[in-house]
C-alpha cells in the first residue's frame, strides 16, 4: 500500500530530513511513526500525499510511483488520503458542518450526499449535536475530532495523522486513538506520528522509529 525505496530528502541549506529510507506499510495496517523532533516524522508523512517530494528514491502508493504521477492527477491522489494535523487547521469563520463538508464540496458532491456523509462522520466522532457550532466554541479535543471527521468524510483508504494527541490530556488522547483504531478496523490504512510512547506501547501496533531520518 505504502512503500518507500531509498528515499532521501534534503531541504535548501543542506538539512537532510530523510536518509535512505526503506519501508513498507501493508494495506489495512495501523502503524505509529516515532522519533525525536527533527527525526523526519512530518517529512515522511508529507511525502505520502505529495506535499513534499523526495530528493532521491521513490514513494509508491497503492502501486503508483508518485515520481511519475502527472500534476493533474495529484488532486485525485489526495482525495484518497485523509490528513489530520496537530493544529487542527479549521476555518474559524465556518461552522463545524461546513468545515467537515469542505473536501466534499471541493470534490463536487451533491448537496444530499454532502449532508449524509458529514452527519455520518460527525456521529462517528461524537459531535453530531455540534454541527452548527463554530470551532472557537469547542474544546481542544472537540476541535481535533472535527479535524478527524473532515479527514474521513471522503472515506479515504489511507489516513495520516501528525501528532494528533500532542495537545491533549491522557484521557482525551486515549479517546482519539480509539477513534483511529475504529477506522483501522474497517480496513483504513492508518499512519500516525506521535511522541506518546506509553500510549503507543499500550495499543500494541507496529512502530517505525526514526533517528536522523533513518529507520532504527
Amino acid at each position: 500500500m505504502i512503500r518507500f525505496d531509498g528515499v532521501n530528502k534534503r531541504y535548501p541549506g543542506g538539512n537532510e530530513a530523510l536518509r535512505g529510507l526503506d519501508l513498507h506499510i501493508a494495506k489495512g495496517e495501523m502503524v505509529f511513526v516515532t522519533g525525536a523532533s527533527g527525526a523526519g516524522k512530518s517529512t515522511f508523512l508529507r511525502m505520502i500525499p505529495l506535499l513534499e517530494r523526495p530528493t532521491q528514491g521513490s514513494v509508491v502508493i497503492n502501486g503508483v510511483n508518485l515520481g511519475r504521477l502527472p500534476k493533474r492527477r495529484i488532486p485525485f491522489l489526495r482525495r484518497h488520503i485523509g490528513v489530520i494535523f496537530q493544529d487542527h487547521r479549521l476555518l474559524h469563520d465556518r461552522t463545524v458542518f461546513d468545515n467537515v463538508a469542505l473536501p466534499l464540496v471541493i470534490a463536487g458532491r451533491s448537496y444530499q450526499d454532502i449532508g449524509r456523509r458529514v452527519r455520518a462522520a460527525l456521529d462517528k466522532v461524537g459531535l453530531l449535536k455540534r454541527e452548527k457550532a463554530y470551532p472557537i466554541t469547542l474544546s481542544g479535543g472537540e476541535q481535533q475530532r472535527v479535524g478527524i471527521a473532515r479527514a474521513v468524510v471522503t472515506r479515504p483508504p489511507i489516513l495520516l495523522a501528525d501528532e494528533p494527541t500532542g495537545n491533549l490530556d491522557p484521557a482525551l488522547s486515549r479517546e482519539i486513538m480509539a477513534l483511529f483504531e475504529q477506522f483501522n478496523q474497517v480496513g483504513v490504512t492508518t499512519v500516525i506520528a506521535s511522541h506518546d510512547i506509553p500510549l503507543i506501547e499500550a495499543l500494541g501496533h507496529r512502530r517505525i522509529h526514526l533517528v536522523e531520518g533513518r529507520v532504527q
